[in-house]
C-alpha cells in the first residue's frame, strides 16, 4: 500500500515523539509499505522568526509571508528540520531522502491570491511523482518539506496539510494520515469526533466549532478524497504506533475523514 503521512512541526519539538514516529514508519516501510512524509514546521520557523525579532502573524491559519519569512522558511523547513527528519528515520534503520518541494520540480506552486494579500503564499499547481517514485524503487522514504518553487522562479511557502494531499492524490495513495498535536476534530461538545464526513464541515465552521488551523486541515482531507485518496484520517501524534495497522486492524485515535 502507498501512504503519505503529513507531520506537523509541533510534534517536532519532541525527540522522543519524533524517534516514536521514525519506528512506525520504519515497520511500515518494513512491512511493504511505500511512504511518503510531508512536513511542516510552523512551531520552529516563528521561534525562529522571533529570535530575529519578527512576529509572526496568521490569517484562517495561513501564515502571512514576506519575502523576509519566505527565506527564512526555506533555510529552516527545507534545512534544520527536514535533515533532523531525514537522521531520524536513519537511526531508526530506515533510509531516506530528503527534498523540497522545488527539488526536481516535484511540486510547482502559484501564488496564493487572498484578501488581504499573503504574500509569498503559494497554492500546488502541478505535481509530478517521477522522483518520489524512484526514491521507493531504491527502498527509500522521501521526506519533503512544504517549500515549492512558483514558475516565476521565486519559492513560495505552501500549508503543508495542502502539499500532503496534492502529493496524496498525485501518487494515488490508499491513505493519507495527519499526524498532529490534537487528539482530532473536535464537535461542540468538546469530545473527539471518530467519524467526520465532509457534508458535517460547513455547519462545524459556520458555528466556529472548527477554526484556525484546522480549517486549511479540512480542507486538505476533502481535496484528497475527491481526489482518489481511500483513507483520510487525523491522528494524535502521540498515536504513530498504530500507523502499521491503520488498514488492517480498528483504530479508534483520531477522526477518519469520509465523503459521506
Amino acid at each position: 500500500m502507498k501512504f503519505v503521512v503529513k507531520l506537523g512541526g509541533a510534534a517536532l519539538e519532541k525527540p522522543e515523539l519524533v524517534t516514536l514516529i521514525a519506528r512506525s514508519l520504519a515497520e511500515l516501510v518494513a512491512d511493504g509499505n511505500q511512504v511518503a512524509i510531508v512536513h511542516g514546521g510552523g512551531t520552529q520557523l516563528t521561534k525562529t522568526l522571533a529570535a530575529m525579532g519578527k512576529k509572526s502573524e496568521f490569517i484562517s491559519g495561513l501564515r502571512v509571508t514576506d519575502a523576509e519569512t519566505r527565506d527564512v522558511a526555506l533555510m529552516v523547513l527545507a534545512g534544520r528540520v527536514n535533515k533532523s527528519l531525514v537522521a531520524a528515520l536513519g537511526q531508526a534503520g530506515q533510509a531516506a531522502m530528503g527534498l523540497s518541494g522545488g527539488d526536481g520540480h516535484v511540486f510547482r506552486a502559484r501564488k496564493k491570491k487572498t484578501e488581504p494579500d499573503l504574500g509569498f503564499v503559494g497554492e500546488i499547481a502541478s505535481v509530478d511523482p517521477k522522483w518520489l517514485e524512484a526514491i521507493w524503487t531504491m527502498g527509500a522514504v522521501p521526506v519533503i518539506s512544504s517549500i515549492a518553487l512558483g514558475y516565476d522562479g521565486e519559492y513560495y511557502n505552501v500549508n503543508a496539510d495542502e502539499m500532503a494531499s496534492a502529493c496524496a492524490v498525485a501518487t494515488k495513495a490508499d491513505a493519507l494520515v495527519f499526524l498532529t498535536d490534537v487528539p482530532g476534530v473536535k464537535g461542540a461538545d468538546g469530545s473527539v469526533m471518530r467519524w467526520l464526513s465532509l457534508k458535517e464541515v460547513p455547519a462545524l465552521q459556520k458555528s466556529a466549532v472548527i477554526s484556525g488551523g484546522m480549517l486549511p486541515k479540512l480542507n486538505a482531507c476533502r481535496d484528497a478524497l475527491m481526489g482518489g485518496v481511500k483513507r483520510v484520517r487525523i491522528l494524535p501524534a502521540e498515536a504513530a504506533k498504530v500507523l502499521p495497522d491503520l488498514c488492517t486492524s480498528r483504530v479508534n485515535d483520531g477522526t477518519e475523514v469520509m465523503v459521506a
